[in-house]
């Protein structure tokens, strides 16, 4: 199998578990069950008190969007593919499949006086990822260099600092949680519109 097939196979695989995980999250909103509704007020009053679980969807939908697009962007820069860099993918997919599972967490608490271990527990889920972003990241240039001659060594360093400094904010903010948790959340929401942000304003 030529390196083009390679990588083209190996990025079809992992943008159908992007496809599947970001699928997953809708499963979460639930439609208000017919018995429990008697007037269009009654329904009307049940969408809006779903409101937990159309927030925890859209972060969610969020973050797992703006990683496919770093992790397709990864890919237009790479030459071929090794064992390590298979491995690494594999456990990234792995923390990005896992997220609807926090996320449906997070629905179901954050409008409860039992908030706080559920947003620890979807940020230690941030740090899960971006340590499977580390992992990522240094697979493409060890043990053997992937990319094309056309990244060069200072986009590369960018790309390790971008990732370094998302391990410091999940793990602040996780720690973050156990006293404020709202707040810790709310950082975590704007980093993701920054990145976004970003993300559109940077040179390709």
């Amino acid at each position: 199998m030529t390196a083009d097939k390679s990588l083209a196979r190996v990025e079809m695989f992992s943008d159908g578990v992007f496809a599947i995980a970001i699928t997953l999250l809708i499963l979460e909103i639930k439609v208000p069950p017919i018995e429990s509704i008697h007037s269009v007020n009654d329904l009307i009053r049940a969408l809006i008190q779903l409101w937990p679980s159309y927030f925890a969807f859209f972060y969610s939908f969020g973050g797992i969007l703006i990683q496919w697009v770093l992790h397709h962007n990864t890919f237009h820069h790479l030459a071929r593919t090794s064992p390590a860099f298979l491995y690494a993918n594999g456990f990234l997919l792995l923390t990005i499949v896992f997220l609807p599972f926090p996320t449906a967490l997070l629905a179901e608490y954050i409008n409860t006086d039992y908030v706080m271990p559920a947003i620890v527990f979807y940020g230690l889920s941030t740090i899960f990822n971006s340590l499977a972003w580390f992992l990522f990241i240094r697979s493409i240039v060890r043990p053997a260099r992937l990319l094309s001659d056309a990244f060069s060594h200072e986009a590369y360093n960018k790309l390790k600092r971008s990732n370094r400094v998302a391990v410091i904010i999940y793990s602040s903010t996780a720690v973050l949680a156990i006293w404020m948790p709202y707040t810790a959340l709310s950082i975590s929401f704007a980093l993701w519109i920054l990145w976004t942000y970003l993300s559109l304003i940077e040179k390709q």
